[in-house]
């Protein structure tokens, strides 16, 4: 199963507040079946506890520890706000929601650590002008 579907790649033109952003992550990835809707619960505490803003426009939310009992599957979801969300404080253009059962994250979250670090990428991917053509250029997370 692939941890990136084009059903779970959206670009939204307007702007989004940080809890609307987190609650679009869970809806997607409940829906993908990857998690139960308590997930979203489990981001909101990871949240309160250390902000997931990487840089770059990227914020990763994900649940806590305690929460992967929560986990049905490994899933991503990418959702571009070219309005930005003021993610805590910091200015997010890419949400990218996690879930993945056991170790799998760690693998998942550095993939898109090195996407997101080199600037050329990430200047690409907010000019994709379809969710289709985002998805396209994230492939190569998709293990």
């Amino acid at each position: 199963m692939s941890i990136l579907t084009p059903d779970r790649v959206r670009i939204h033109t307007g702007s989004a507040t940080q809890e609307e952003a987190l609650q679009e992550a869970a809806g997607l990835l409940v829906a993908a079946g990857a998690v139960t809707p308590a997930y979203l619960d489990a981001m909101r505490q990871r949240e309160q506890t250390v902000s997931t803003y990487m840089g770059n426009g990227l914020a990763i939310p994900h649940g806590t520890n305690e929460a992967k009992n929560e986990i049905l599957a490994s899933a991503l979801c990418v959702v571009r706000y070219d309005g930005g969300v003021d993610w805590a404080g910091d200015p997010a253009t890419f949400v990218i929601g996690i879930a993945g059962r056991g170790d799998e994250h760690l693998e998942i979250l550095s993939q898109i650590a090195i996407l997101f670090s080199d600037e050329d990428d990430v200047a690409r991917l907010t000019v994709a002008g379809s969710a289709e053509e985002l998805y396209g250029m994230l492939a190569e997370v998709n293990g």
